[in-house]
């Protein structure tokens, strides 16, 4: 890009370029310097960095690499004015200096080698059973999953100050506990496995329906949650629930291009053109959970969940749809993994089943319940009951409701598109 380019334009390819390689540069810093804090701090340092030198210089050509030089020599730099005082901090300097000669002689775009080896190790060192598995996830999506603090915090219904002070509080733990930072032996797996598909899967989720911003859909989140599940699936290829999540993620995906229309605006499920939905992704998804029935046992929660995807993959049209083994699925999914959002969604299911007056006595009995509170998905569950009730003024209400707690500019016009049809 031109160093003459508004400054507008390129301080939004630096945010495009950050939410791209931010994993990467966090992730191969950490096992550079061996601290998790230390690496996000210094690529944070490479941020302003960028903010300050492109837009007189213009976007380099590979501007991932850049940002990976930039951190690394701040590093450098940092650690040679630190009084060493740990023979550690002696080695990693040491380190980081052979690697920025030896940076010099390779070409610079093995710099942002996207193998991705990096980024799946720290996830598995920021899932490290010394923190409790609430913190595991939160700090994961924080350095790796491209998410702000704000953004975490709706995916785990909870407030940004404590996602926040548990984030920060990971971060210590960590550092305290002399975490090694290296990928962890083959029977240490399954104990952190559970962190990280929880992981994996609230970054495709962000990427799939965006809790804040203009855009209603983030592509490149749900092919970074995609190529590490099937990075994951070949490094754990016995275990049902990676085939599920990977299943799920392929299914959902699949749907990408047909959930938003001309000028980005939110098309909804049963308004898409499914000539649109991806049938490759469909097949590799489809494909994905028949290995994680043959692994045998109960289906868990991500396979089940890719069984309830296959059911809109498998019908023509939406009135194809079979609800009744929707609802089957929910009721199975709320055995297992009980949540307030999988009542809500099993509701959405019933009252496509069972009409909308059965559901809504579900989702009514959701509504005194404090982790529903601020969410704005029950008053437009609620408000589209209403509204295919008749009762059209209480619609008007929900609808209104829940376009004051949307974080996502797209949603709330639609939410409040759908308020102002109450009115005709």
């Amino acid at each position: 890009m031109s160093p003459a380019a508004p400054h507008a334009e390129i301080h939004r390819t630096i945010d495009a370029v950050w939410r791209m390689e931010s994993a990467r540069v966090i992730a191969g810093l950490t096992r550079m310097v061996r601290d998790v804090g230390l690496a996000e701090e210094l690529a944070q340092d490479a941020l302003v960095a960028a903010l300050e030198k492109w837009p007189e210089t213009g976007v380099p050509d590979n501007p991932g690499a850049w940002l990976t030089t930039t951190a690394r020599n701040r590093a450098i730099d940092r650690l040679r004015h630190l009084k060493l005082r740990e023979q550690k901090h002696v080695e990693v300097a040491y380190e980081l200096e052979q690697w920025q000669e030896e940076a010099g002689e390779r070409d610079e775009s093995l710099l942002d080698d996207p193998v991705g080896d990096d980024v799946l190790r720290l996830m598995f060192i920021a899932c490290h059973p010394v923190l409790p598995p609430e913190s595991r996830v939160a700090l994961t999506l924080r350095l790796l999953g491209g998410l702000e603090t704000g953004e975490i915090a709706r995916a785990f219904l909870a407030s940004e100050p404590a996602i926040a002070q548990r984030i920060v509080r990971a971060k210590r733990t960590l550092a305290e506990a002399n975490v090694p930072f290296e990928i962890p032996r083959r029977e240490e797996l399954p104990e952190r496995l559970s962190a990280v598909l929880g992981v994996i899967y609230l970054v495709f989720n962000e990427g799939y329906a965006a809790t804040s911003g203009d855009d209603w859909v983030r592509p490149a989140l749900c092919d970074e949650a995609l190529r590490l599940g099937r990075v994951l699936a070949g490094l754990m290829p016995r275990e049902p629930e990676v085939h599920g999540l990977v299943a799920l993620m392929e299914i959902q995906a699949s749907r990408l291009h047909a959930r938003t229309g001309p000028d980005g605006e939110p098309v909804l499920l049963l308004d898409q053109d499914r000539s649109r939905w991806d049938r490759l992704l469909i097949g590799r998804g489809l494909e994905a959970l028949e290995r994680a029935r043959q692994l045998g046992g109960t289906l868990g929660p991500y396979a089940l969940q890719a069984a309830l995807a296959a059911c809109h993959a498998r019908a023509p049209t939406a009135a194809d749809t079979d609800w009744a083994r929707i609802v089957a699925l929910y009721d199975a999914l709320v055995q297992l993994a009980p949540s307030p959002v999988v009542e809500l969604n099993r509701a959405v299911a019933v009252s496509m089943a069972s009409g909308p007056a059965v559901a809504l006595e579900s989702v009514d009995a959701l509504r005194d319940g404090p982790k529903l509170a601020n969410y704005h998905l029950l008053p437009s569950v609620r408000g589209d009951l209403l509204f295919r009730l008749g009762r059209l003024d209480e619609a008007r209400a929900e609808f209104e409701r829940a376009a004051e707690l949307a974080g996502n500019a797209r949603e709330r016009k639609l939410l409040l598109e759908r308020a102002a049809r109450c009115d005709t």
